[in-house]
């Protein structure tokens, strides 16, 4: 294999700050659709009516997120990681930045939503591109032994950009009136993310091309078509890889939208507090994930996704009990094992995901697993956790992540053997 030109430092920047700035941006349009967008761009009598409206817009990139797995990737395993980067960061950035700059409901009408559903369908081809091409540039980058290492920075931006996100509404929503905050607070995170675009993009046109990818130009090793060949020559790959990752999205959705949407309106914690309540337990996400990237170069990425996986199966089944108490202490303790859980089988996903494609449709496989993950187990969980809990009680939401746990436990088994140990 040939030496990769790119210094350890510059790898892993580029992969991480990359993939912070992408959550950054994707969070604070979830953070915003439960606490704005209903009263901004779903005007409604029924505020749980306007609330589903607004949520239902959040998933909508999930479905994006796949056409940009196919798009990106087609251009990644055809032309590089390096450009293909560039070209996802910039295609999430502009439509972050055009959220912040939208009129409201009450100025334009019914344009306003959907505008603002345009945009958020672009965020989500960004990040549909952006992931799968982070974690190549780590993996590929890697030394033997450190993929799993290596694979949990881009991994690492997740918690850091939910940090920045609801560090910044936090900040806002302690300095601003409610009035100010609902007239222009809200949009300042979305304009201010050109900042960060900017600094993602400097870092990532410093970086060379991944050795394996040079490797496969001069084998002549990469197809005309990787979807084509991600779909028809490796579908049980996809499929069942699909089914092994989505329980990682159902519980920090469950964790960070549902939980803040249940816990401001029911449990009726005021905003601040139940924010800075997630930020303790995204702290313990962070955590995890390098844990749990070192513990799956040393025992395998396999045997750690699901032993975590299982211990989430169990935790759905205290789920109901341990948030409904009303004690603001009991409820740290419960967002901090969720997300420490997530942190857990998030680590060594990218690795795992990664290495079980060939080189030559790595980029399209890893992202499109990834991002049909993202569908079954994100776009609608705080949707049907919403109305689980409102119908029939909060210990069905945990019922649901169980459920998941076990379909993911599954798809582990099956796409073990591939998982280099």
């Amino acid at each position: 294999m040939r030496q990769a030109k790119n210094s350890t430092t510059r790898v892993l920047l580029a992969s991480l700050i990359g993939t912070t700035i992408e959550f950054f941006d994707f969070y604070i349009y979830a953070t915003a659709a439960v606490l704005v967008f209903p009263k901004l761009f779903f005007p409604s009598s029924d505020p749980t009516s306007a609330t589903l409206q607004s949520l239902a817009t959040f998933a909508l990139a999930f479905f994006a997120r796949p056409v940009g797995a196919a798009l990106f990737g087609h251009f990644g395993d055809r032309i590089g990681r390096k450009a293909t980067l560039v070209a996802a960061l910039m295609t999430m950035g502009p439509s972050t930045v055009a959220i912040g700059l939208l009129p409201t409901y009450a100025s334009i009408g019914i344009m306003a939503p959907i505008l603002l559903a345009l945009f958020r369908f672009g965020q989500g081809l960004g990040l549909g591109g952006e992931w799968g091409g982070a974690v190549l540039l780590a993996t590929e980058n890697a030394p033997p032994g450190k993929r799993a290492w290596y694979g949990m920075f881009p991994q690492l931006g997740a918690p850091i950009g939910f940090l920045l996100s609801t560090g910044t509404f936090l900040l806002l929503s302690n300095t601003l009136s409610d009035e100010q905050f609902f007239n222009f607070g809200w949009r300042i995170p979305f304009v201010a993310s050109a900042i960060l675009v900017f600094v993602g993009l400097y870092v990532r046109l410093k970086i060379e091309e991944t050795p394996d990818f040079i490797d496969a130009m001069q084998k002549n090793e990469r197809v005309k078509m990787p979807m084509h060949d991600v779909i028809f020559k490796n579908t049980r790959i996809l499929f069942f890889g699909t089914i092994a990752a989505t329980t990682t999205f159902v519980i920090f959705y469950l964790m960070t939208v549902f939980c803040l949407s249940w816990g401001t309106s029911v449990l009726h914690y005021s905003r601040s507090t139940f924010l800075l309540a997630q930020m303790v337990g995204v702290l313990f996400f962070a955590i995890g994930i390098p844990i749990a990237g070192l513990l799956a170069d040393k025992y395998g990425r396999g045997n750690i996704l699901i032993g975590a996986t299982a211990i989430i199966f169990l935790f759905g089944l205290v789920f109901a009990p341990l948030f409904s108490t009303g004690s603001l202490f009991l409820t740290i303790v419960f967002l901090s094992i969720g997300l420490l859980l997530m942190g857990f089988t998030y680590g060594p996903l990218g690795a795992a995901l990664a290495e079980v494609f060939p080189t030559a449709v790595r980029y399209t496989g890893a992202s499109l697993t990834f991002t049909l993950a993202g569908i079954l187990g994100a776009s609608l969980a705080p949707y049907l956790a919403t109305s689980l809990a409102t119908q029939y009680g909060l210990e069905y939401v945990g019922y649901y992540l169980s459920t998941c746990a076990l379909l993911s436990l599954l798809g582990f088994i099956k796409v073990r053997r591939l998982m280099q140990d």
